[in-house]
């Protein structure tokens, strides 16, 4: 038995049981591949996977008891690797960090600027995509750690650090009529919303779940016009006149978006909360830990160890 043909079984299982794909991503033969596999069953004694002549479809009930395990050896594999690293040389290595735009564009810079300032040999990637995408980026070994207000929690195998709360707001063109009801001291209300075309974020980011829900408890419909992955280009069709913006907090800046009028809408939407999440079991550089704390101040190393070790800490507001 060795470490080879374990990644085959995991790789197998993460490729819908495609070995041309599991070849691409082992950087092997697809007939290596299936050797690999033979020889593990045949050391074991048992199939792991159901065959059709030479295709697999699927994982026998041998096999599904055996994947955690298989998924078990190869992450302390890993935490080895990176446990030698840390004590090697704890000043050099690589950082992949997986975010959704919003983060990476908005709440991740200044920590980005202070970590690469006290780790100057630490090699920092950052990456984008959905929710979801980045949970399987950090399930997958792709990403050390992910960011992102929605969808994290949903999985077990992760292990979820709430970092901050945050709202949303309205941001509207100057002139516009939701701009003039607030400077005569009207309250922003749902009910006057709906009555807007609205741009927002895409379902399943960046607390739009909250805003569905809004609408919802009052028994009123969303007029979407337009829904994007992130603020920069909601705020570009909020300037061309297209709808009003609901949109993160955090993604407005006064400095920067002078060309629009933001409003209050804390009392319409519930708080989000955004998350740091690490993969269940796995071993963190000590450089991780620091990024953590960078990033959110109150997730200190032993805040983060008593969340490994099943202690939840609390978010802060910003």
């Amino acid at each position: 038995m060795n470490f080879q043909q374990l990644r085959s079984v995991r790789e197998t299982v993460r490729q819908g049981f495609n070995l041309t794909l599991v070849a691409e991503a082992l950087h092997t033969s697809q007939p290596g591949v299936s050797r690999q596999l033979k020889e593990l069953e045949d050391e074991l004694g048992i199939e792991l996977f159901v065959r059709a002549g030479r295709r697999l479809l699927g994982l026998t009930p041998p096999g599904q008891a055996m994947l955690p395990i298989i998924e078990r050896l190869l992450q302390e594999a890993e935490n080895l690797r990176r446990a030698g690293a840390d004590f090697a040389s704890a000043e050099q290595g690589l950082l992949t960090v997986a975010a959704t735009h919003t983060q990476a564009r908005y709440a991740l810079p200044t920590a980005v600027r202070d970590f690469r300032a006290q780790h100057g040999g630490v090699v920092l990637h950052l990456q984008q995509g959905s929710p979801r995408q980045i949970a399987q980026m950090v399930l997958d070994g792709h990403a050390d750690l992910g960011i992102a207000t929605e969808a994290l929690a949903d999985f077990p195998d992760l292990v979820t650090l709430p970092c901050y709360r945050w709202t949303h707001t309205v941001v509207v063109p100057p002139g516009h009529a939701l701009a003039q009801e607030a400077a005569a001291g009207q309250k922003l209300t749902l009910a006057r919303l709906a009555q807007c075309p609205l741009i927002t974020y895409e379902s399943g980011y960046t607390g739009r779940s909250h805003i569905d829900q809004a609408f919802q408890r009052e028994g009123l419909r969303a007029d979407i016009v337009l829904q994007a992955m992130d603020a920069d280009v909601i705020k570009t069709y909020v300037e061309l006149g297209i709808g009003v913006g609901v949109i993160a907090s955090v993604a407005f800046d006064e400095a920067r978006d002078g060309h629009l009028v933001a409003l209050d809408a804390r009392h319409l939407f519930a708080t989000n909360t955004t998350r740091v999440a690490v993969k269940r079991g796995a071993y963190l550089r000590g450089y991780v830990f620091d990024f953590i704390r960078t990033f959110a101040p109150t997730l200190t190393r032993a805040a983060v160890q008593a969340a490994l070790d099943g202690a939840q800490p609390e978010a802060h507001s910003i």
